[in-house]
């Protein structure tokens, strides 16, 4: 017996993990009916001291991804998903992907772009599987 899940985030960096973490998440929510939503997190967390370029830039990022995901939020209800929600956000992608209210499952690619922090910290989808309330499906 499968679960049904009714809320279904997905981790969106814009690599190609992530984009193939989506197409995943897309065939769910639209075979349950669930809502998708496409998470965005600019990283402050790995700009060190935050100064007021570092906010003006993060906030230059925050419009540019808004844009980019809304593109995805389009693709997805053409793919035949009926709710789709955007959340694009600034800080740290561990602590907002694991504390989204409502959400029963999170789809994440294995891998994102932050190998620097891979090799410190451990990968945020590691972190996430960790942490998260939910169930958690990493996509290779």
């Amino acid at each position: 017996m499968t679960k049904n899940y009714t809320k279904i985030a997905v981790a969106i960096d814009f690599s190609d993990q992530s984009l193939k973490a989506c197409e995943r998440a897309v065939n769910i929510a639209k075979e349950g009916g669930a809502t998708l939503q496409l998470v965005n997190v600019v990283d402050t967390k790995s700009f060190g001291a935050i100064t007021a370029y570092d906010l003006k830039y993060a906030e230059k990022l925050k419009e540019e991804n808004l844009i980019k995901i809304e593109k995805m939020k389009n693709e997805a209800q053409a793919a035949g998903v009926a709710n789709v929600e955007v959340v694009v956000e600034t800080g740290s992608p561990k602590s907002v992907l694991t504390q989204l209210p409502g959400v029963d499952l999170i789809v994440c690619g294995a891998t994102g772009l932050n190998q620097l922090e891979k090799m410190v910290l451990g990968s945020v989808a590691e972190r996430i599987v960790r942490l998260a309330k939910c169930d958690v499906l990493i996509v290779r």
